[in-house]
């Protein structure tokens, strides 16, 4: 079978995606940290919400200096977590009830702990010798060049016993591995041969567009907008990042996904909006979905959403399917950014754009970001580059079930700080029938229901007025979208016959033979079908 014929099976278009960080969406065993067996036991509310896969960032063995970020070993789950059994139940039981299950793949750098940095760090003759990226000291013995690390200071760091420095563009403890070398890339199709053989159903791709730097090691110029940025940004990284060898490791990562049947592959993808394109490949498949934040960086208004999802539909090469992400364990909550009124109108624009949405835990509840006092900091971001307001700590708090001081998350003392005002909570919300988890539970069950939101072509439909309007359109049934981008009532013009579907309000759905007009509430986003 081919890979074209195996990725025919592409169910991730018609998917609802959600992303959990384990560690702060529910723990059994009152050490403060979220554990398989807390999702296990969480498995009835994703059923109930209605969303069809979830991705778990890495939950592999690790010290944890960066979420998990930096691997020690691929094969194993950190027994903070688990265990294998866990997981493979875990597994089973996703599969059962009809989810599917995606885990965070790091190829680009594993932890300083791994076995493979030790033996390749012992020397420059053994086994693993070549496994990582080492190079000499400069004339004057400081680091090869000017290459930065994302979390501040040189990417270099010094090896005493292979008198070499290699480098990390991350973490000093998260040594990039060595992609030109075909045992690593052996390696990392073994790790991912390991977990699909188990019954994952695909990965996301952490720093994808890393995984090859300059060969020849050439210094990255001067960045000319880095005034008033972090450090990590004073030089533009054309030396180290997108270099259009990575294309090729991206295409070799897809191969040995495309031995399995129906995966999917996604990934991390930062960046201008014209570079998502190439990720999808042309000639050679690549990610399935280069994962987009156009949303959460856009401004808020509907000029500026407007043309943010026209340059996304734009820059798509013929054939690739869409995604619209709307929060991450990297990313700050829109909530905090746009209001609660106005989440209730992202959750309706991201559940009937064309393509596949993604959640991030807690965004389907209005999460905000959560108050962290400088004493709680976990994150090497803050730790490190300080003054920027780079804390993703704020947004990997642990998850709030409940409004008891400890959220429902845990018996034990939680790792994270949870907001002091627990009122916005799963449990409160399932008891309110128009509250913004009511009303993520009908969207994704109306995109589920409706092929139209699953497989329509999208058609733009000028704003005017603050408001912003679209037309999903498959074969005889057509859709039409209308989101009020204030707080002020806004008469909408239109044209046809129609009756609401649904309205951000939850209460609309008794109006029928809709046309010329609609007043729009404020804060208002309406589903409407067309009557032919």
């Amino acid at each position: 079978m081919t890979a074209a014929t195996k990725t025919t099976d592409a169910w991730w278009k018609s998917a609802t995606i959600y992303e959990i960080a384990l560690i702060s969406f529910q723990d059994t065993d009152g050490d403060g940290k979220g554990d398989l067996a807390g999702l296990l036991s969480r498995i009835d509310y994703l059923k109930w919400l209605g969303v069809d896969a979830v991705w778990l960032t890495p939950i592999y063995r690790s010290p944890f200096r960066d979420l998990g970020y930096d691997i020690s070993d691929y094969c194993a789950i950190d027994p903070a977590f688990g265990s294998l059994d866990d997981f493979d139940r875990l597994v089973a039981k996703l599969h059962e009830i009809g989810l599917k299950l995606i885990l965070d793949l790091v190829p680009n750098h594993t932890s300083r702990d791994h076995a493979w940095f030790d033996e390749s760090s012992r020397s420059r003759d053994n086994a693993k010798a070549d496994w990582y990226i080492w190079a000499e000291p400069a004339e004057s013995g400081g680091p090869p060049n000017n290459w930065l690390s994302r979390f501040g200071g040189s990417a270099w760091e010094w090896c005493e016993a292979r008198k070499q420095y290699y480098y990390h563009s991350f973490l000093v403890q998260q040594p990039d591995l060595n992609w030109r070398n075909p045992q690593v890339r052996a390696a990392i199709a073994g790790v991912m041969r390991f977990w699909l053989d188990r019954g994952v159903n695909g990965f996301r791709v952490d720093a994808s567009a890393v995984l090859i730097k300059d060969q020849l090691l050439r210094d990255n110029p001067p960045n000319p907008d880095s005034k008033g940025k972090p450090p990590p940004q004073r030089f533009t990284p054309v030396f180290t990042d997108d270099r259009p060898q990575t294309m090729q490791c991206i295409e070799f990562i897809r191969e040995i996904l495309d031995e399995y049947d129906g995966r999917l592959l996604c990934g991390e993808v930062q960046g201008k909006t014209d570079r998502i394109g190439h990720f999808y490949g042309t000639e050679r498949p690549r990610l399935h979905l280069p994962l987009n934040f156009a949303l959460l960086d856009s401004q808020w208004d509907a000029f500026s959403l407007q043309a943010t999802i026209d340059a996304y539909f734009n820059a798509l090469p013929r054939g690739a399917w869409p995604v619209w992400v709307i929060g991450g364990h990297d990313k700050q909550r829109i909530a905090s950014k746009i209001g609660q009124e106005q989440m209730r109108i992202l959750a309706m624009l991201v559940m009937t754009l064309k393509g596949t949405p993604f959640l991030y835990m807690g965004d389907e509840i209005g999460r905000e970001r959560v108050p962290i006092p400088p004493d709680r900091v976990h994150d090497p971001f803050e730790k490190l580059v300080k003054g920027y307001g780079l804390c993703r700590d704020p947004e990997r708090a642990p998850m709030r079930w409940d409004d008891g001081p400890k959220g429902g998350f845990t018996t034990g003392e939680p790792w994270l700080p949870l907001e002091p005002d627990g009122s916005r909570n799963v449990a409160r919300q399932k008891g309110d029938e128009r509250s913004i988890l009511q009303l993520f539970r009908q969207l994704i069950g109306l995109r589920r229901a409706h092929p139209c939101l699953q497989q329509g072509e999208h058609q733009p439909i000028r704003a005017r007025n603050e408001v912003l309007a679209f037309k999903r359109a498959l074969d005889e049934s057509e859709l039409t979208i209308a989101l009020n981008l204030t707080a002020e009532p806004r008469k909408w013009e239109w044209s046809g016959v129609g009756r609401v579907l649904l309205s951000t309000h939850l209460d609309r759905r008794a109006e029928t033979h809709l046309h010329g007009s609609v007043l729009l509430r404020g804060n208002e986003g309406v589903i409407i079908e067309i009557e032919r």
